[in-house]
């Protein structure tokens, strides 16, 4: 028998941690983030705010730590006991906000509501598709099968939030934002969700984990920069994410201001549209409809990208917080590839490719994106916008409230966007979900709207998916991901770097993956 514990990025042997609660404190905290969930059902769309908020509620089967790593959840440890077959051992003494019992009919319900939510914009489908059948052993030991060699699951399982068999017949997306079917066994309770404005959470004091310092917390959600500072400066809010560089220099110098920073593991790249036989917003340079969507052109996408300044839009647009890429995946990362740089800026060979495609007076496009997302957003879509001027491709820029941006996104109405994406310390999640072909059933292309699709980074992403060693594994991937950017999948523009900064004596543990918890927010000692 091969027993198997996956740490970070490799795998090790286990060793059950034991987690010491630490004695709780009677405070309260009031943060603020950038960005607002779109709804309290944790499967309902794969996005990083969602996913924050519920990293409150909900626990997992398995976690990860500050770094990504992998670490123990409501699975104490995890084993391949044969090529297809992983057993879970489940955490006994669990109980959910409502007074029930955790155990391994809880992770069956979840397992069957992730695939089947109504009109998710990004399934979690892809996480449990591998799945093929499971198992109960008795009520703490669960089985999963697979239908071949699949050495991610206990990586694809860090993104299933685990809910109670008990809501099953109260189950819908708006029962979890009422507050109806929001029961977890995570560190906190519900208390009230606004909306677009905040949610109010309270210590769960019967947690099985390490107790929050916080007896209460209001988690507020304020998009514009400028308001989200002056909360922090004011006193309203004790800790801000996303801080945007332009205010860095004051912040710095202002008493009892101090900071949390870490690398990204986002990267924020545009979606081309290459699903259209005529793109809904390209004309000719007249204004003149096109009988062909020039981005199926490979020249044509060569060019959008090489005429991005990406170190232009890091040293100005974001003042040095983030790092120019080429790929998916942060340097240092498993499946980071080494010999993949950022595309060059290239303008005048972006002039020539226009014009072997067969634009040589270029052409109109609408660029859209977030004004309330991303770090300086708004104003990257603007630089990408007058560089792709220089170019002789006329394009208006269109920023706007993520949420509505990202419905035009589910339906593919765009052209070029503005987006990014989280991955989780290893590529398959990013070859999965962006760059393979949209393929339901199986699990490929879930956030993939623009209809790229390349038969070979297809092969490559099964073929990996299978490989148990890891470093084969990790080779095969990065053969996808040179494919994908080599074909100009997408434009990679650049990984961000998290930033939080905090009022008074607190200090937060900076997560790689961004995300923005209560739970790391702790009295300075």
């Amino acid at each position: 028998m091969r027993t198997l514990f996956q740490a970070g990025l490799r795998f090790a042997v286990p060793v059950l941690a034991t987690l010491a609660a630490m004695p709780a404190l009677a405070q309260n905290l009031s943060l603020a983030v950038a960005a607002p969930p779109t709804t309290l059902d944790p499967h309902y769309h794969t996005l990083s705010p969602n996913n924050m908020v519920a990293e409150h509620l909900f626990d997992k089967l398995v976690g990860r730590d500050a770094q990504a790593r992998l670490e123990p959840g409501l699975a104490e440890s995890w084993m391949l006991i044969n090529d297809t077959t992983w057993e879970f051992k489940l955490r006994r003494g669990v109980k959910f906000s409502d007074g029930s019992d955790f155990d391994a009919q809880d992770v069956l319900y979840t397992l069957e509501r992730v695939p089947n939510v109504l009109n998710s914009p990004g399934s979690f489908g892809i996480y449990t598709k591998a799945i093929i059948r499971s198992e109960v052993v008795d009520p703490h030991t669960i089985r999963f099968h697979t239908a071949s060699v699949y050495p991610l699951l206990p990586q694809d399982l860090t993104q299933i939030f685990i809910i109670s068999d008990t809501i099953r017949n109260a189950a819908s997306t708006g029962d979890f934002n009422s507050g109806k079917a929001t029961v977890g066994t995570g560190p906190f309770r519900l208390v009230s969700f606004t909306p677009d404005d905040r949610i109010v959470l309270e210590r769960n004091e019967n947690y099985w984990g390490e107790k929050p310092a916080w007896k209460q917390v209001t988690y507020r959600f304020i998009a514009n920069d400028g308001v989200r500072v002056a909360a922090l400066l004011s006193g309203d809010v004790q800790m801000i994410d996303v801080v945007p560089p332009a205010d860095m220099p004051r912040l710095r110098t202002t008493s009892g201001i101090s900071f949390s920073e870490v690398p990204s593991l986002r990267s924020i790249y545009l979606k081309i549209d290459t699903a259209h036989d005529s793109s809904p917003y390209i004309t000719d340079a007249s204004g003149q409809k096109l009988d062909r969507n020039p981005l199926r052109d490979l020249r044509v996408r060569q060019a959008l990208s090489l005429a991005i300044n990406r170190q232009g839009i890091v040293d100005r647009v974001m003042q040095g917080a983030a790092t120019a890429t080429g790929q998916m995946m942060p340097p240092g990362a498993n499946g980071y590839v080494a010999d993949l740089p950022p595309p060059p800026y290239q303008p005048d060979q972006a002039k020539k490719l226009l014009a072997e495609a067969g634009y040589p007076n270029g052409f109109r496009i609408t660029l859209i994106g977030p004004n309330n997302r991303y770090v300086n957003d708004a104003q990257i879509i603007q630089a990408i916008g007058q560089m792709w001027q220089r170019i002789g491709v006329a394009t208006t820029v269109e920023a706007m409230p993520f949420s509505v941006m990202a419905q035009r996104q589910a339906r593919n109405d765009m052209s070029a966007m503005l987006i990014g994406w989280a991955t989780t310390g290893e590529p398959s999640t990013a070859l999965r979900g962006n760059l393979t072909t949209r393929i339901p059933e199986k699990g490929f292309g879930t956030v993939n709207f623009s209809g790229y699709s390349n038969p070979r980074v297809d092969a490559l992403t099964e073929e990996g998916l299978r490989t148990a060693d890891d470093e084969k594994r990790e080779d095969i991937f990065k053969q996808a991901m040179r494919v994908a950017m080599e074909d100009v999948a997408l434009i990679p523009l650049h990984m961000q770097k998290n930033v939080w900064a905090l009022r008074g004596a607190l200090t937060y543990e900076a997560r790689a993956d961004e995300y923005t918890v209560a739970m790391g927010v702790k009295p300075a000692k």
